[in-house]
């Protein structure tokens, strides 16, 4: 199981409301936050509270599954509120070579526009 929180993390300085962020939805597990440099009409990032550097960190552990759900839950939640339910996209980049800048687990969702395949 990942440690609780990183100090030098940006996505757990965020967490702790030491950074500003336009929250759009918390529970006890999750926070989603609008993407600050969006690349479709619909961006939001969803983080777990814990520190959890990337999917690759995940466990079969219950309290890992609960998480992964509650991320899901939570972007379910974004999709309805947003009417994004005939389409949209989640991605996850694991590690620099795919794109992850911040080494803090975060599930991005994209709508409100035609995707393309592939994506990068």
């Amino acid at each position: 199981m990942a440690q609780d929180r990183d100090p030098n993390c940006l996505f757990c300085r965020l967490e702790a409301r030491e950074i500003p962020s336009d929250r759009v939805y918390e529970d006890d597990q999750v926070i989603v936050f609008r993407d600050v440099n969006p690349r479709a009409p619909t961006h939001v990032l969803a983080i777990p509270r814990r520190h959890v550097p990337s999917i690759h960190a995940l466990t079969d552990s219950p309290a890992d599954t609960a998480l992964l759900a509650a991320l899901f839950a939570a972007l379910r939640k974004m999709v309805a509120d947003a009417g994004l339910e005939d389409g949209y996209r989640v991605v996850t980049n694991v590690g620099p070579a795919a794109g992850q800048s911040v080494p803090h687990l975060h599930l991005h969702l994209l709508g409100g526009r035609a995707m393309s395949w592939p994506p990068g």
